[in-house]
């Protein structure tokens, strides 16, 4: 029987949800909660390589990326060194980005169903007890990100607009508790909504 409870962050990229779940985590450790910070990609060597996909620096096509999430994100829930499951034995875990990630980006341009099949393992084994959309206007989310020095894979306009519209057709697919946040101009307002519904899974409030 796990300890703690799972908190998954997804966005478009910009949406600022490293950010958020951070502020979120020092929040309930203040009020004496144990948390564990995690990401995917993973800082595993299958996140290394995933991560060079992204970059450019290896030159893969979408359905092998789609496969090296996957493929991460089991060890990552595995792994019982630095895995989730063993985390939740401890304490709670917040994570930037889980499958729903891959449903939305790899998704929105190879078959949807066979990467949710790619991905139903890490489903079976661990399903967020709260997943926090931070819903951001695509071109908003493009001009925070061009402030960035480099690059990666899916930062165009047009692909960051098809993975809002994927992500908001997938939560219709699971009944995941997903809470979609509206970005607010104020990152205080935006961590406001966040602290009350996560909250809620703690049996108090904000």
């Amino acid at each position: 029987m796990r300890k703690g409870k799972f908190i998954v962050f997804e966005g478009i990229d910009g949406s600022g949800k490293s950010t958020q779940m951070r502020q979120l985590g020092k929040y309930l450790e203040e009020r004496g909660e144990k948390c564990f910070y995690t990401h995917e990609p993973t800082e595993s060597p299958f996140g290394e390589l995933l991560r060079a996909c992204m970059s450019g620096k290896i030159d893969a096509d979408e359905h092998t990326i789609a496969a090296l999430f996957a493929a991460d994100r089991l060890d990552h829930v595995q792994n019982p060194v630095y895995g989730m499951r063993a985390m939740l034995e401890e304490g709670n875990v917040l994570c930037d980005r889980y499958y729903f990630s891959s449903f939305a980006y790899n998704g929105g341009v190879v078959p949807l169903d066979w990467v949710i099949e790619l991905n139903r393992p890490a489903m079976e084994l661990l399903r967020p007890d709260l997943v926090v959309f931070i819903d951001l206007d695509p071109e908003e989310g493009m001009r925070r990100i061009s402030r960035r020095t480099e690059r990666e894979r899916y930062e165009t306009i047009e692909r960051q607009r098809l993975t809002r519209n994927k992500y908001l057709e997938v939560f219709e697919k699971f009944p995941e508790n997903v809470a979609v946040i509206k970005s607010m101009p104020s990152r205080e307002e935006t961590q406001e909504e966040i602290r009350r519904v996560a909250m809620e899974l703690f049996g108090g409030r904000a």
